[in-house]
């Protein structure tokens, strides 16, 4: 794999749960962040269906400022929430809408969003299926990359101040078993547990281990699993569309 593209100062991650960027690629964007890079961070959903204990009313507010907090731990302090209903969000020309005008605010050159396919195997299938909300937005992100830069595709959101924007030059797509591209893990690995670490109330209900033994097993086995494609380091890969 290559080492990601170094030439860029903004990037957007637009997935769609809280913790799926914690779930898939903190460590990259942590070590971005110390490079002085601006990150923001676009959330489809609030996760409020993600806890079967917990009432969607009462977990949407918590999942959310548990974000907030994990997306502190890496250096990203902005983060943006669309309020489509969790588990339910459909790919369509609203959510492109939506993500095409994030795109425009934010002027990102680099977008980062989560693996849209079927499933989480390559390219021949298998592997455990993937999610709806997964998959409808990150095709979305992908569309919206082109939307956002065309004044006649959604020609509102130019009424709303929001001029096209081409500068998009990569999407990276996390969790994709059909990577590209690597970022070294090692100098970001150790906050990545951390931001993990920060979902508290999801990982309680998700796993019976102690929280920081689930946490960093997994991310250290992701990150280690790549090692042989990257010169022996462990890394956090990802697929790259150029643009």
């Amino acid at each position: 794999m290559q080492p990601m593209p170094t030439d860029w100062t903004r990037a957007l991650a637009v997935v769609a749960h809280p913790d799926d960027l914690e779930y898939g690629c903190a460590a990259a964007i942590a070590h971005w962040t110390d490079g002085g890079r601006e990150f923001v961070y676009l959330l489809a959903t609030r996760g409020e269906a993600g806890i079967d204990s917990i009432d969607p009313a009462d977990c949407g507010p918590l999942r959310e400022a548990e974000q907030r907090a994990s997306a502190a731990v890496v250096g990203v302090s902005e983060v943006e929430f669309l309020d489509y209903r969790d588990g339910v969000v459909e790919y369509g020309l609203g959510l492109r809408r939506d993500i095409a005008a994030a795109i425009r605010r934010h002027r990102p050159e680099l977008i980062v969003t989560l693996n849209h396919r079927d499933t989480w195997g390559g390219a021949q299938g298998g592997g455990y299926w993937n999610t709806p909300d997964h998959k409808a937005v990150g095709r979305a992100v992908l569309d919206a990359a082109g939307d956002a830069g065309n004044r006649w595709i959604f020609p509102e959101l130019i009424e709303q101040g929001l001029e096209p924007w081409n500068g998009v030059r990569w999407v990276a797509v996390a969790g994709s078993a059909t990577p590209t591209h690597a970022v070294d893990a090692g100098p970001g690995l150790e906050r990545s547990i951390k931001s993990l670490l920060e979902h508290k109330a999801y990982i309680e209900v998700l796993t019976d281990q102690d929280p920081e033994e689930y946490v960093r097993t997994f991310l250290t086995g992701n990150a280690e699993q790549a090692a042989a494609r990257f010169g022996g380091r462990p890394a956090v890969v990802f697929e790259v569309f150029p643009r």
